[in-house]
């Protein structure tokens, strides 16, 4: 066993120059130096520091162990030398026992002519190749041990020599330059990743009301910035979890499927191994809405994870509370139609009615003229309530709407509108039922506000097909109104309401020269 080192790694700034090198071998490691901070993939310095350390000290075999956030024991293990078979063999990888263990304790150069023959040798696992000789340097990245070069069997058997461990002390240097570079490339990237999916992520948490499309998108982030293998979020229901969206490697099965409670089952569900992956719980307010979960992460990524949690569960929030807005809109909004069908029928209808009936009983009293007078007026005042009436049903589900379409049912709301209307209708075509339902009442709406509400005496009308789009426009020369009011009226929140489910954009614009309504629909 040979130590001839006191200690201390190279300092970052400072390559080692040791006598013992002569020059054609100095010139290989200042090369070898230069390709190793050429590269800013951690892997491939890892990769070429490797293969030069082999080259260099003539060893068969080398690995590189990096250490675990303890400094005690290796958390990653990589080899030169050994093909796919022969590390299949071996198993798991080392943890950093016995002679690999020495440099952890002891972070100096380490030299062995016969591992087997050192009192802190462990016997080599089955499949395991033989190893004769070894060399071991550490990798310090300023004073912080980092982790440990190891080279077994040089050449033709012979022991490794002061030379060799001079060179691999260099390169053991050169690495820390390259290695904290890397890491501080790796980092960047990585802020510039995490910056990139938190905008995305916000973008669409503040601009889509779709809960499938916002968890979809951080699905999707999750795995991929947390280089997982697959991601889910799960939705909690008066049942249990369901599956909302999910990304990257899972069972086919997963998506929508129903999940059971109880970390383990869920995990069995999702294809987790017991050992594998994070659960996160999506929190809003204190109240849990469902989880996260993702296969092939570490437990160090739990703080990222945490957040993608954290969006998710206020995706789901703002969708629900829109949802609830939503629906209390729509339902007063039914509620003031209803509101306005009774005023209709009592105002026009039963009054009405209630005046013919007076006509009749003072007819019957009378004579025979003053009789045939009474029913002639009765006969007027019937034929003005149906007139009315047709009117009333009309507005209600319009006949023109399902045997000529939109269009014409469009030009005959504008004739009955009572003002000048000037219309501008060009259409593709039939659209879908729920659509052409929609539009009219959008227009319908306009138009009422405009003449009822508004005072309007004349009005611009366009509903065109434009691409990809139907554009409804109404323009009037009324009093207008503030749109945002709470008493701006249900007819508005109405038009709102229709726009939003068929997703759509609505813009009201309003003032004492008259309001601007446009509502652009996907066609």
């Amino acid at each position: 066993m040979r130590r001839d080192r006191d200690g201390a790694g190279a300092d970052l700034t400072v390559i080692p120059t040791p006598d013992a090198l002569d020059e054609p071998t100095l010139r290989r490691l200042l090369d070898a130096g230069r390709a190793l901070v050429g590269h800013l993939e951690l892997d491939t310095v890892l990769e070429r520091l490797l293969e030069t350390a082999a080259d260099v000290t003539g060893a068969r075999y080398a690995a590189l162990g990096t250490l675990d956030a303890s400094r005690q024991r290796l958390e990653r293990f990589v080899t030169h030398g050994l093909d796919a078979g022969e590390r299949a063999a071996i198993g798991a990888p080392p943890r950093g026992r016995g002679v690999l263990g020495a440099l952890i304790s002891d972070p100096r150069p380490l030299r062995l002519d016969a591992v087997a023959d050192d009192p802190r040798s462990f016997a080599f696992p089955p499949g395991h190749p033989q190893m004769e000789t070894f060399l071991g340097v550490p990798i310090l990245i300023g004073d912080e041990a980092w982790g440990n070069l190891y080279l077994t069997d040089k050449a033709g058997g012979e022991p490794f020599t002061r030379a060799d461990e001079d060179a691999v002390v260099v390169l053991a240097a050169w690495a820390a330059v390259a290695i904290a570079d890397a890491r501080l490339f790796s980092d960047s990237e990585r802020r510039r990743a995490e910056l990139e999916a938190t905008t995305a992520i916000a973008l669409a948490v503040g601009g889509d009301t779709d809960p499938g499309k916002v968890l979809a998108v951080i699905a999707s982030h999750a795995q991929a910035l947390l280089g997982a293998r697959g991601a889910a979020i799960l939705l909690r229901d008066e049942t249990g979890l369901a599956v909302a969206a999910a990304s990257g490697e899972l069972p086919e099965a997963v998506q929508g499927a129903r999940v059971p409670g109880g970390a383990a089952r869920m995990r069995a569900s999702l294809g987790l191994p017991a050992s594998d992956g994070l659960l996160v719980p999506l929190t809003f307010r204190g109240r849990s809405l469902g989880m996260l979960a993702v296969s092939g992460a570490g437990t160090r990524d739990e703080r990222l994870l945490r957040s993608f949690a954290a969006s998710a569960a206020t995706a789901v929030a703002n969708a629900r509370s829109v949802e609830a807005g939503r629906l209390h809109a729509a339902m007063d909004a039914a509620e003031a139609e209803r509101g306005r069908w009774a005023r209709e029928l009592h105002d026009e209808t039963l009054q009405g009615l209630g005046a013919l009936r007076l006509l009749l009983v003072a007819a019957r009293r009378g004579d025979a003229a003053r009789l045939r007078a009474g029913v002639d007026g009765a006969i007027e005042r019937l034929q003005a309530e149906i007139d009315a009436l047709r009117g009333l049903v009309r507005e209600l589900r319009p006949a023109a709407l399902d045997e000529l379409g939109l269009g014409p049912a469009i030009e005959g709301l504008a004739e009955r509108a009572g003002v000048a209307v000037h219309t501008d209708v060009s259409l593709p075509g039939r659209l879908a039922a729920g659509v052409e339902t929609a539009v009219y009442r959008i227009v319908q709406e306009a138009l009422n506000n405009a003449v009822r509400h508004a005072g309007a005496r004349r009005i611009g009308l366009a509903v065109r097909g434009e691409p990809g789009a139907l554009v409804i426009d109404v323009a009037d020369d009324g009093g207008g109104f503030d749109p945002t009011a709470p008493t701006a009226g249900f007819g508005l929140a109405g038009m709102r309401e229709r726009v939003a489910l068929l997703g759509g954009e609505l813009a009201v614009d309003s003032s004492p020269a008259g309001t601007h309504v446009v509502a652009v629909l996907p066609a």
